[in-house]
């Protein structure tokens, strides 16, 4: 017995001390594997010729490239070392109808480069959709130097049928552009800026909140009708971007459950009216989000309902710790929300239990992947090959029906699986905003998303390697962070990735190389939309200390589609600015076809990270052209839940939904 013992002791040591080395074995030969995965292509070539991209120049205001333009921000001392860092995030860009035509065709631009907000024209607009470019201005609102535009959020905020600019900043609270009556063309004397949270100065500074916001999403949120707002920040209030600050500047205090962050603000609609100084009211929700979930690094944020019962759910994308799903329990006078879990199973990682991962979430969308009537999550994470090799989720519902789905998260669980590798969409790079439309019309949808962090000439990842393996009760501090400046890389030449399906529904394959998207810049937002009303998903993307860039859609072939617009009706006018309405914000549709197949999706009222897509609810079908079975489902302003089942015709819709859903002629 003894010996046996002396002999498995040895035994055990002798493979206690291999460990390390097969453990080593077993890493490499899996960054060899996704560092394969993140460049082989097989297939590509026949998955692309499908698709088509022409870039178009997009129109700038006069004099525009003419200006000294930034590549780094002045920021706080205690972030000057890291400074390139602190520069990485800003670039934005929307994709929308501001002329109230019913056409998608106008871009609202944010340049870090110049810390502007720039409106134009798409670069496929009609002459009759066609404005002067402009920058807006918030003037006589105080906006100082350590304050710059993040991102740009278009909608119709007080409920006139007109189209408003919500802009968001690091330094400050957000600010609203709402659209006069009196307006007749798209220019910046046609908006009255006006504060999203009140305000108060007497010497004509902002003594405000200093929101860092990345991340805004849009939605009737309390089930009445309205857009509901909620605000993503990823620093606490101080002065990250002042380089006379004081020192009150920090970083995350972790690198997996970071809960020192800017947060998450809910605010509720209360009010709005139109006119020539136009107003909207919301008040602050601030017990809507648990303290748990409130208080993260944001950067990406979306919701869609996924109970069937009128009240979106809400997914927070984190850097530095749990992403966050939000079960909707709302009434119309209270936002409230309640986290909800994956469940694990022995054979499931732990950043695999949606709600439990330790990623680093940079956006995330809701859309029907696997057509199955029920939506479905894309969430960015970092998967730089040699870098940091985390995964990009593809969570997928697995309630057989909505009613499932409550029931689950009615007892705090929710029924997702994370399929990013087995449908090959985990690898692409730093990623950013994603977004998923179905661009040839083939049924199928295509998965958009920006990558890359900083550029430079000098790979810094090694330095980034040695952070996240210090303690975790340094890394607030800036100063124990790596020097990052300008000249210094990490992760600044990829290109953005379009993840494509193949031909009978394999794997999705990268094919951003043959398309000509692969521009090797850090990219940041996305904005799509059918900007011509002809049944093809345009593509706009906002780059990081780069120009924006303006994709038309060429495809050769495309197959069936059905283009919604879906308004309430407006006691409006239609001149002017005014639209066919306002946007039925918390409108989902099914569309069938008769072999059986179905496929849900939503008015995207604004979710992502520094992309906003338009408010069209856009199908592909393939080869099938005929008529399409709907069921529309959507709240009324008085909070009343309406279900209607209908059959169209193909091609460009806009239905009126109010207690009825009816589809009206196009103006």
């Amino acid at each position: 017995m003894a010996c046996g013992g002396e002999i498995m002791a040895d035994f055990a040591e002798r493979t206690r001390k291999l460990v390390p080395g097969v453990v080593t074995v077993l890493v490499g030969a899996s960054l060899l594997a996704v560092g394969h995965n993140a460049v082989a292509v097989p297939g590509a070539h026949d998955i692309a010729v499908q698709y088509g991209f022409r870039e178009l120049p997009i129109e700038l205001p006069p004099g525009y490239e003419d200006r000294p333009m930034k590549d780094v921000r002045e920021v706080n001392p205690e972030f000057h070392r890291i400074r390139s860092w602190i520069s990485s995030v800003g670039a934005g860009i929307a994709l929308n109808d501001l002329t109230g035509h019913g056409r998608a065709n106008s871009l609202c631009i944010v340049d870090p480069r110049t810390d502007e907000v720039i409106v134009t024209p798409a670069p496929t607009a009609p002459e009759e959709d066609r404005f002067a470019p402009f920058l807006l201005d918030p003037a006589p609102l105080p906006v100082g130097r350590a304050m710059a535009p993040t991102g740009c959020t278009p909608g119709d905020f007080n409920a006139d049928g007109r189209a408003d600019l919500l802009v968001s900043y690091w330094g400050r609270t957000p600010v609203l552009y709402l659209a006069k009556e009196s307006a007749e063309r798209v220019e910046l004397a046609s908006y009255r800026p006006t504060e999203l949270v009140p305000q108060v100065t007497q010497d004509g500074d902002y003594h405000g909140p200093k929101w860092h916001t990345n991340a805004v999403t849009v939605g009737d949120l309390a089930g009445n009708g309205r857009p509901d707002i909620i605000i993503g920040n990823y620093f606490p209030d101080s002065d990250v971007l002042d380089p006379q600050g004081q020192n009150n500047v920090s970083m995350n205090d972790s690198l997996s459950r970071a809960l020192n962050g800017g947060g998450n603000h809910v605010l509720r609609w209360r009010s709005g009216s139109a006119g020539e100084e136009p107003e909207v009211s919301y008040v602050q929700e601030d017990a809507a989000i648990p303290h748990l979930a409130a208080n993260g690094w944001t950067l990406g944020l979306s919701n869609a309902d996924m109970t069937g019962d009128g009240l979106p759910e809400v997914y927070i994308a984190n850097d530095f710790g749990h992403d966050f799903m939000l079960h909707n329990t709302s009434t119309p006078d209270r936002i409230r929300f309640a986290p909800v879990l994956g469940t694990r199973t022995p054979t499931t990682p732990k950043s695999f239990v949606l709600g439990k991962d330790s990623f680093k979430g940079m956006g995330v969308d809701f859309a029907d992947v696997d057509r199955n009537g029920s939506f479905d999550m894309a969430v960015s994470n970092i998967t730089t090959a040699w870098g940091l090799e985390e995964s990009h989720f593809l969570w997928v519902n697995d309630a057989a029906e909505p009613k499932a789905q409550a029931e689950a998260m009615g007892g705090g669980k929710a029924l997702f699986t994370q399929r990013g590798q087995e449908l090959a969409t985990a690898w692409s790079g730093w990623g950013w905003d994603i977004k998923m439309g179905d661009f040839a019309n083939t049924g199928n949808l295509d998965v958009v998303q920006t990558t890359g962090f900083v550029k430079g000439d000098t790979d810094r990842w090694p330095w980034l390697q040695e952070l996240a393996m210090s303690n975790e009760m340094l890394v607030s501090n800036p100063v124990m962070w790596p020097t990052l400046q300008p000249g210094d890389d990490i992760s600044g030449h990829e290109a953005p990735a379009f993840f494509a399906r193949g031909r009978h529904e394999e794997q999705f394959v990268n094919i951003t190389g043959e398309l000509g998207l692969g521009v090797h810049h850090p990219s940041r937002g996305i904005a799509m939309g059918d900007s011509t009303r002809s049944g093809a998903l345009d593509l706009a993307i906002a780059r990081q200390w780069g120009p924006p860039s303006f994709y038309a859609n060429t495809a050769p072939d495309r197959g069936g589609y059905l283009t919604l617009h879906l308004y309430r009706p407006v006691d409006r006018p239609n001149t002017g600015l005014t639209g066919p309405g306002s946007p039925a914000y918390g409108a989902t549709v099914t569309a069938r076809t008769p072999d059986g197949r179905q496929q849900v999706s939503q008015l995207d009222g604004g979710s992502g990270h520094g992309g906003k897509r338009s408010f069209d609810v856009h199908f592909g079908f393939g080869d099938y052209t005929g008529p399409v079975e709907l069921t529309l489902c959507w709240r009324d302003l008085d909070g009343r839940l309406h279900e209607q089942t209908t059959t169209v015709d193909q091609g460009d819709r806009t239905l009126y939904l109010t207690s009825t859903a009816q589809e009206v002629p196009v103006r």
